[in-house]
């Protein structure tokens, strides 16, 4: 299930689309990857964040649920 802290993570609001999702993440994955910030624990840390919050909504089968009930 998508928690609000994935889409906070990806400067997202809730419910958000995936493609939103995948745009957001490689725009802070740019900003925070750790090869640009050689040395900064604080950009690895949030690198690893935002790929987590990433890999937790695009795995989601939250959308085959709701068109199983049709929504």
């Amino acid at each position: 299930m998508r928690h609000a802290r994935d889409y906070e993570a990806l400067g997202l609001p809730l419910g958000a689309s995936k493609a939103d999702a995948k745009a957001a993440f490689r725009k802070l994955a740019l900003k925070w990857h750790p090869d640009k910030n050689p040395g900064g624990w604080e950009a690895e840390a949030k690198f690893q964040e935002i790929s987590q919050a990433y890999e937790r909504l695009m795995t989601t089968d939250e959308d085959q649920k709701v068109e199983q009930l049709g929504m």
